[in-house]
């Protein structure tokens, strides 16, 4: 029997993410589905657990929960790396033989027109309305454009450095002209507010990994500096400095479902549509489905192949007999 409570699992397993660098999203996500195993096995520790009690919870997420092939495939990956990862015991080959998988409905993204995306920019506004346009002019994630740090943001190459994505890749996508001249004026309001945080003793920020320990006053360097922080410095649990904290992300998908009501539009349009839109829109533009796939950050080209699917089931498709 292990003596490890559960919450020691736990503790090592956000610490064996944070040494490879996963986003916080992969995190919270792994112990959730790893907390919900522990559960699901009556609380047993997953060391004294095997193989068969992994195709039990996997299954019991496909027929009783009904949940997606996504959220499967998550909680797959998330016992996978428990096993191998925290407690060094690889699952053997044949550890999801006979698991039940949940049924893969393909769906498409939804897009948004140019004229869409303008009207809906036109309802926001100040840092939400800056952080969109990220989203919709340089394809990031929400996640990824609330994690920027100064350093991130190359004005005069016109480009972004994005680290910590999705799968811990990174990458170079373009800064849109549109977007330059607010972002710069919006850092100089940034920097004087850490200017005044620094007088104050703060001006601290988050730092990844062992950084803070490696460059100790990198922690208050203005090159580290989040380009979204909150409004609110907090206090750090460990060091009992303040710490301000980026942009929290549900304050930008509220807005977005505001905006979108407001500008009139009946599509279920989120956070993530204008990354989607800016995918299709780059296609439709003549764009070769390799470089979309290097600015999305996609490991696998199949991923970025779902944006001609779009256009191909819209105006750019089959034409019908009708219309001829």
């Amino acid at each position: 029997m292990h003596g490890m409570a559960p919450l020691r699992l736990l503790a090592q397993l956000r610490q064996a993410i944070r040494v490879r660098h996963y986003s916080r999203r992969t995190e919270e996500a792994y112990v959730f589905w790893v907390r919900r195993y522990v559960r699901f096995c009556g609380l047993r520790h997953p060391g004294d657990l095997g193989p068969r009690d992994v195709r039990e919870f996997l299954t019991a997420l496909a027929e009783r929960e009904r949940l997606s092939a996504a959220s499967q495939n998550q909680a797959a990956s998330a016992l996978v790396f428990l096993y191998e990862r925290v407690l060094g015991r690889r699952l053997e080959s044949g550890a999801f033989d006979g698991v039940v998988r949940a049924k893969e409905g393909q769906r498409l993204p939804i897009i948004l027109t140019r004229d869409e995306v303008h009207r809906v920019l036109a309802e926001l506004s100040g840092v939400n309305r800056l952080v969109v346009q990220l989203l919709y002019g340089s394809g990031l994630r929400l996640l990824e454009a609330l994690e920027l740090r100064v350093k991130d943001m190359d004005f005069e190459r016109g480009e972004i450095g994005v680290r910590g994505g999705k799968g811990g890749g990174a990458r170079v996508t373009m800064l849109a002209v549109a977007a330059a001249q607010p972002l710069g004026a919006h850092l100089s309001r940034v920097q004087q507010l850490h200017e005044r945080d620094l007088a104050m003793g703060g001006g601290q920020v988050s730092l990844p990994g062992a950084l803070a320990r490696k460059v100790p006053g990198a922690v208050r360097d203005w090159a580290w500096q989040w380009v979204f922080p909150a409004a609110r410095a907090r206090q750090h649990p460990a060091t009992g400095y303040p710490v301000r904290h980026h942009w929290h992300e549900s304050a930008v998908q509220l807005a977005v479902r505001r905006a979108v009501l407001a500008a009139g539009i009946a599509k279920r349009a989120g956070c993530h549509t204008f990354r989607h839109s800016f995918a299709t829109h780059l296609i439709e533009a003549g764009y070769d489905i390799r470089t979309i796939q290097e600015l999305l950050g996609h490991r696998d080209v199949r991923t970025t192949m779902v944006y001609t699917h779009v256009l191909n089931r819209g105006r750019l498709g089959v034409r019908s007999p009708a219309d001829m």
